[in-house]
């Protein structure tokens, strides 16, 4: 088996343009893949409107993975997402994840809370935005 971690899914759905969106969900996510971000819960078919959303509005970014642990079927990491708009801006986030692994190594649910240490106003609904 091999498992999905939280810097293979996100450069796969926001940054890498070799691959479609669906694949990337494909590889990374469940099908039954929930997710609630800052308390919003959204299921998968919403968490990919997120995703492509955000792919309209960026152009580059690095995933910096602080600390990562594995336990059985049990995720957490600590990760801060660097990106850099279409329009040139930047935006940093700092994001506290605990996630559950499903049998086959892909997420089936993730809970994270995010903090914007680099951006502007408008940026801070950025890891919910649709």
């Amino acid at each position: 088996m091999t498992r999905t971690g939280i810097k293979a899914a996100l450069t796969d759905l926001l940054l890498n343009e070799d691959i479609t969106l669906t694949e990337a969900a494909e590889r990374h996510f469940t099908p039954d893949y929930r997710q609630r971000t800052d308390g919003e819960w959204a299921d998968r078919s919403q968490f990919l409107d997120h995703i492509a959303h955000l792919r309209t509005h960026l152009a580059a970014g690095e995933i910096e993975v602080h600390e990562e642990l594995y336990d059985g079927d049990k995720y957490a990491d600590r990760h801060t997402c660097h990106l850099t708009k279409k329009d040139g801006t930047t935006v940093s986030m700092e994001v506290y994840v605990f996630a559950a692994i499903a049998p086959d190594g892909r997420f089936q649910r993730i809970e994270e809370t995010t903090l914007m240490t680099e951006g502007t106003d408008a940026d801070r609904n950025l890891g919910s935005a649709r």
